[in-house]
Order: C-alpha cells, then sequence, then structure tokens
C-alpha cells in the first residue's frame, strides 16, 4: 500500500520551494507515494503548489499583524476553524507522516498530526528557528536543520543535520554561460551583477538600484535586476527613461539557472533557500538582509556565512549608501572575489531534498 505524507505551510518562496523540492525528492524515491499539500488561503502555495503538479488544500489561517492589532482580532477565530478543519483532513487522508516547512498553515496541521498520533517531522531552514517550529518541537519526532547550533532551540536527539533543499533546475548553471548571455541580451565581455529580492521583491534593494543606475552605467558593468511584480510598474518607465544600456529588468525570473550562470557578483536578501542556492552556484554574494522578518533571522542566516568569509552582508540601513560601492569594490578585487567564491562553495549541500525525503520514510515505516 503506498505511504501517504502531508506538508504543510508556505506564505514565501523560502518555504515552497524547499517544500516542493521535498516532494520531488519523495516522488523519485517511492513512485507511488500519495502526496498532500496544506497551506494558507490566498498566499503563494494555493499557485504554486498546483503548478508543480501536487494537490494543495487551503486553511483560513493568518499571522499575527505587528503593526495593526484590529487585524488581530479574527485571529482565535481563524486558528479555532483551521485546527477544525486541520483535524478533518489528517482524519480523512490519514497520513502515515506529517511534514511542516514553516508558516502559517503548518502550525495547526502538525499540532492536530501529533495530536491523532501522526509522527512528525520539521524542516527548520533558518539559522535561529521561528516561534511555530520551537513550539511544535516537543510533539516532532524529527527536525531537519540547514545550521549548526540548533540546539539551542531544539532537543539534540530529535536534530539531523540535512542542509536546506534547493530547487535543482535553479542551480544546474554549468556551461550555461553563452546561452545566459544571450537570453539575457548581455555582453560577455563585461562583468554582470544579478540582483534579486525574492519572490515578492525588496524596496531597498529596488531602491538602491534606481539610485545607482549611473554609477553602475559608468563602471560599465551590467545588471540583471529581478525587482518582484510589486515593484515592476514603477521602476520599468525608470530605466526606459535612463536609456540604460545593460540593465535587464524584469518582475520574476523564470530561468535562475541563467540567471545565476550570467552573474558575477550575486545581490540578494538572506532568507534560507536564497542561501542554499548561492552555496550551490559558489559566487561571491552580497546579503542584504530583510529587517521585516520574525526575530531578525535574515541577519543571523547572513552572519551565519560572513563568520565563514563565505559572503559579505551589508545591512538594510547602509545598503542607500554602501551597496552598489560594495558591488563595485568585489568586482575589482580579484583576491577578496576568489576566496569569496571558495569559501561558499565549501558549504554547499546539494542532495538535502533526498535526506530530508529518507527521513520522511523512515518515519512513515515506524507508525503504528
Amino acid at each position: 500500500m503506498a505511504k501517504r505524507v502531508i506538508i504543510s505551510g508556505g506564505g514565501t518562496g523560502g518555504h515552497i520551494f524547499p517544500a516542493i523540492a521535498i516532494a520531488h525528492a519523495l516522488t523519485r524515491i517511492e513512485p507511488g507515494i500519495d502526496l498532500l499539500f496544506v497551506g494558507a488561503n490566498g498566499k503563494m502555495e494555493m499557485e504554486k503548489v498546483p503548478a508543480a503538479g501536487y494537490r494543495i488544500v487551503g486553511l483560513d489561517i493568518q499571522g499575527i499583524h505587528r503593526k495593526s492589532l484590529l487585524k488581530n482580532l479574527a485571529l482565535p477565530f481563524k486558528l479555532y476553524k483551521s485546527m477544525q478543519r486541520a483535524r478533518q483532513l489528517v482524519r480523512d487522508f490519514n497520513p502515515d507522516v506529517a511534514v511542516g516547512v514553516g508558516g502559517y498553515a503548518s502550525g495547526p496541521l502538525l499540532y492536530t498530526a501529533a495530536k491523532m498520533g501522526i509522527p512528525c517531522l520539521i524542516q527548520e531552514q533558518n539559522s535561529y528557528a521561528g516561534i511555530t517550529n520551537k513550539r511544535l518541537a516537543a510533539k516532532a519526532a524529527r527536525i531537519c536543520v540547514a545550521f549548526e547550533g540548533m540546539e539551542r532551540f531544539f532537543p539534540a536527539e530529535k536534530i539531523r543535520f540535512t542542509g536546506n533543499p534547493i530547487r535543482r533546475g535553479s542551480v544546474a548553471i554549468q556551461d550555461k554561460k553563452a546561452e545566459a548571455m544571450t537570453a539575457f541580451g548581455l555582453n560577455p565581455d563585461k562583468k554582470t551583477i544579478l540582483v534579486t529580492g525574492g519572490s515578492l521583491g525588496a524596496r531597498t534593494l529596488n531602491e538602491c538600484l534606481r539610485d545607482g543606475l549611473d554609477k553602475l552605467a559608468a563602471a560599465q558593468v551590467q545588471v540583471i535586476w529581478q525587482c518582484g511584480s510589486y515593484y515592476y510598474e514603477a521602476l520599468e518607465p525608470v530605466v526606459a527613461a535612463k536609456q540604460a544600456e545593460g540593465v535587464v529588468l524584469t518582475a520574476f525570473l523564470n530561468r535562475m539557472d541563467l540567471a545565476y550562470a550570467a552573474a558575477d557578483v550575486i545581490v540578494a536578501r538572506a532568507g534560507a533557500g536564497t542561501i542554499a542556492e548561492l552555496c550551490a552556484v559558489g559566487k561571491p554574494a552580497i546579503l542584504v538582509p530583510s529587517p521585516n522578518v520574525a526575530e531578525d533571522h535574515q541577519t543571523k542566516n547572513a552572519q551565519a556565512l560572513v563568520g565563514q568569509d563565505a559572503a559579505w552582508m551589508v545591512s538594510d540601513a547602509d545598503a542607500p549608501q554602501q551597496l552598489v560601492d560594495a558591488a563595485l569594490t568585489l568586482l575589482g578585487d580579484e583576491q577578496r572575489y576568489a576566496a569569496l567564491a571558495e569559501n561558499i562553495a565549501k558549504l554547499a549541500i546539494l542532495d538535502a531534498d533526498e535526506v530530508i525525503a529518507h527521513e520522511v520514510l523512515a518515519l512513515a515505516g515506524e507508525r503504528k
């Protein structure tokens, strides 16, 4: 009889893409496996998961609004409703194991599954554990982590160091430099910076690039600029007015492999999924942690790399004054450039998806 696995969580690409990578690994290892995703209504996973070929059911759940207490009034009712819906889903699907990757939906689903006797696995992407995963840890059978020192948050005997799952197609860049330059219409004889603010875009990175276009043009540096759909409409006429040669502005990059292949230096936020991909492509990176995340975990993620001389970090507050200059400095410093590339590549874990999938299947086999 085919094993059944529920995978819950989402909200951002940093949760969704690892979840899909784990699902792909599970289907490769055990082709007949029955998978069901559980996400939050209105969030990215409700689109991205079906596009990847998997079923998903949504819970009516939200996070805590730190800036508006009024928006939290409905939270207890939504939480109760989500717990009831999660219980129904677990009862009907009867999974052998439940996997939580973080995000709004993972809390109600994993809490309910554990209470109903289903073995649970948590996949914690960040170097600083989120509040939901910390609370679920006591009920989890296994906790897969991507950074050392996670005993600060979780019982040591439950921890497995696996790394973060990556989109394998996105980091397959070998021998693609020429194809990438043609695809983006760039000059192969010029240096190229890739700037990516993640799936939703990043205001600070976009403002830094907008204000630094003249400086980049003067330095004869090209840019692949993934700005996010929210910002594209305002930025497109600015780039057009500058008639900036070698600036490729796009709302979303469907071929991350070509963007990575084209890049000499990468400027990005410091989400765990992004960092895992940067390690896999092995190129020098400047990380600008988002200040708008729980427990400032992106700064802690970035510091984990900086401490190993595997990346540079510029704070969000300092970025307007320092970011473009830092990128140009790095492009011109061959010794530092080579050291960062070598050190970040050493941190790559390319098979995290399959390692986690085997942990999931082992738990499924243990269910009584």
